[in-house]
């Protein structure tokens, strides 16, 4: 109705802009009659395009659209009704219809007036309903097209108060000018009193090719400023095609922590993996169920997914049935533990495997410390039964997933593990050429389970404090997806007898983590939340270390993979010594286990532990020989 009320209003005034507003010219009984069919044609119009359908407090550029069609087609209908008439009806209904130049006048008129009043009744609602809102002034990171789409789907929740005061690109032909009527602004404003100024609270980060290293330099520059932090997913993720206010969402630290994506060989593990046997043990856990779900997509013969642990592997079953339906056939869940040989042999023999990847081990080191036990029955015999059976059922591939723990190990987690890459080793130079023994080094990986992340996230919700060890303490850390990736790659470069480590960039204070996730959830460290220094714990060291002090590596095709050149083993010896550890592990004597141990990796020194008097012991005894 209101459209209507404009359209007769531009009719009047057209009709005064044609005979120079002299109104002695005007048959008004005329004019009233063309009036009735200048309304009939817009609401036609109207009708059609659906321009009365917006939202006004919402108009945009797409009901200006809207409404340029619908009075395009009125006009159309006029100018028809113009031709018919003159040319067909007799003179005494002629001026019925309506003349060209008052015509093509009120199309001027009504489309400007539609337009305006529009953007005009938005102005009055957001100046009357929303001035009294606090609002949160934000910039949006990015003035190309995903940014633009930010700000309207930004404007268009009713329940988010943002007033978007800028942009901000990298781009230098943007810098200064107006996208939408907002100024776009050098990345330098972060730094200058122009956030002050405008109140800034937060920054919304809406660039999609953005490398890592840019997007941190981003966010430790808004973070040292205290401003929250948000992210636009990528364009792929948007529902539908068009961007969600809900899909905006706080950086994570991972976000942080990330580098630059290591991209491997795919088409190379592709033709090794497909129509292959493959077994996954630890099916269930981080890394194991991560490389599963890579593996499904190289389209195995059989997909072998092993776990002891019930209900984690349900849970995966129900996930990759749900994503992956099409690709399951071919997959089977196995509830089995590496520990039981005769489990694993029927399993052997019923399947047969070209492939296994081994993820399947205790890995907490202060339970592990507290349980040496059990560290050593499942890394240590586990390992070994599963590398005798693949020998003996001629696998054709064995990758270790093995850990950074595992290099001058100061705690029984890591030093089973390295013991495992010895047996692994000699086996393989024991067999050449029979089965290829491979392990995979790597560090921490971001949203494992039981890693640092994880537990601080849980601490922030809880209030606090957040517990780090030691001021000092560094850590290395990757991705899931890339660590598992580079299990694959592992698994199809090695010819045995490897092992393979990361480039894993620079390691990472843990305190800065906490510091910085603190910030992230808008946060400030000493008033919200406090951080606690609890002290080292058993087994644990300060920082973590690739390669150990007598190793070096040898390139391979990829820059960002190294084997690492690692002492031989004499198979003969080792197995001897672990018929030996197997005796120990009967009695259940957890110090004479672990001085086995100690044996087997001479460079295995426990840090903060109840082991360490066995170094004591064990250096007292060697400074004799060594002063001889």
């Amino acid at each position: 109705m209101i459209d209507v009320v404009i359209v007769s209003f531009a009719f009047a005034v057209s009709n005064l802009v044609r005979f120079n507003f002299d109104l002695t010219v005007i048959n008004l009984a005329w004019t009233v009659n063309q009036l009735f069919w200048v309304l009939t044609a817009y609401l036609v119009g109207f009708m059609v395009f659906k321009s009365f359908s917006g939202i006004i407090r919402h108009t945009g550029v797409e009901d200006a659209i809207r409404l340029f069609y619908a009075s395009s087609l009125a006009t159309g209908i006029l100018l028809l009704m113009n031709l018919v008439s003159y040319r067909f009806w007799s003179e005494d209904i002629a001026p019925h219809s309506v003349g060209l130049a008052v015509i093509f006048i009120n199309y001027v008129f009504s489309l400007f007036f539609l337009i305006t009043s529009r953007f005009l009744f938005k102005a009055v609602f957001l100046a009357v309903f929303e001035s009294g809102k606090n609002k949160v002034n934000v910039i949006i990171y990015g003035a190309g097209k995903s940014g633009t789409i930010t700000r309207q789907t930004l404007l268009q929740d009713d329940n988010l108060h943002y007033n978007v005061v800028g942009y901000i690109d990298d781009n230098p032909s943007k810098i200064y000018k107006s996208v939408q009527g907002i100024g776009v602004y050098p990345p330098s404003v972060l730094e200058s009193d122009f956030i002050e100024k405008k109140e800034v609270k937060e920054v919304i980060l809406s660039i999609q090719n953005i490398s890592n290293i840019r997007k941190r330099q981003i966010i430790d520059q808004c973070l040292t400023h205290n401003i929250k932090v948000k992210n636009v997913p990528p364009i792929q993720n948007w529902i539908n095609g068009e961007l969600s206010s809900k899909q905006i969402k706080a950086v994570k630290i991972e976000d942080l922590l990330q580098r630059e994506e290591i991209v491997l060989d795919n088409d190379n593990v592709a033709n090794e993996i497909e129509e292959k046997v493959i077994f996954v043990t630890g099916a269930a856990g981080s890394i194991g169920s991560e490389i599963a779900r890579q593996l499904l997509h190289y389209k195995p013969a059989q997909l072998i997914l092993i776990d002891q642990a019930e209900s984690p592997l349900y849970e995966l079953e129900i996930e990759l049935r749900k994503q992956h339906a099409r690709l399951l056939h071919d997959v089977r869940f196995v509830i089995a533990d590496v520990r039981n040989e005769k489990r694993m042999r029927s399993l052997f023999k019923k399947y047969h495997p070209n492939y296994i990847f081994h993820a399947a081990a205790y890995k907490h080191v202060p339970l592990m410390e507290d349980n040496c036990y059990e560290a050593v029955l499942v890394n240590i015999f586990g390992t070994q039964s599963l590398a005798d059976l693949s020998v003996e059922f001629g696998v054709s591939k064995f990758v270790m997933v093995s850990t950074d723990k595992a290099v001058n190990p100061t705690n029984v987690m890591g030093a089973t593990k390295r013991v495992a890459e010895i047996y692994t080793q000699s086996l393989n130079n024991a067999y050449a050429g029979n089965t290829k023994f491979v392990t995979t080094r790597f560090g921490n990986v971001l949203g494992s389970n039981g890693s640092v992340i994880p537990l601080f996230k849980r601490q922030i919700e809880a209030g606090g404090p957040i517990t780090v060890t030691h001021p000092d303490i560094t850590r290395y850390f990757m991705t899931i997806p890339e660590a598992c990736q580079l299990v694959l790659e592992a698994g199809v470069m090695g010819n045995g007898g490897e092992v393979f480590i990361f480039d894993m960039g620079e390691s990472v204070k843990i305190l800065e983590v906490a510091k910085k996730m603190i910030k992230l959830s808008g946060l400030a460290l000493g008033k919200d939340i406090q951080i606690a220094f609890t002290g080292l714990r058993p087994g644990e060291k300060l920082y973590e270390e690739l390669l150990n002090v007598e190793e070096n590596t040898v390139p391979t095709h990829h820059p960002k993979i190294m084997i690492a050149k690692v002492r031989t083993h004499d198979f003969d010896q080792i197995a001897q010594q672990l018929v030996v550890l197997r005796q120990l592990l009967n009695t259940g004597e957890e110090q004479r286990i672990v001085t086995k141990v100690k044996e087997i990796v001479p460079e295995f020194i426990s840090n903060n532990s109840r082991f360490e008097q066995i170094d004591k012991t064990r250096f007292a005894n060697e400074a004799p020989k060594n002063s001889g």
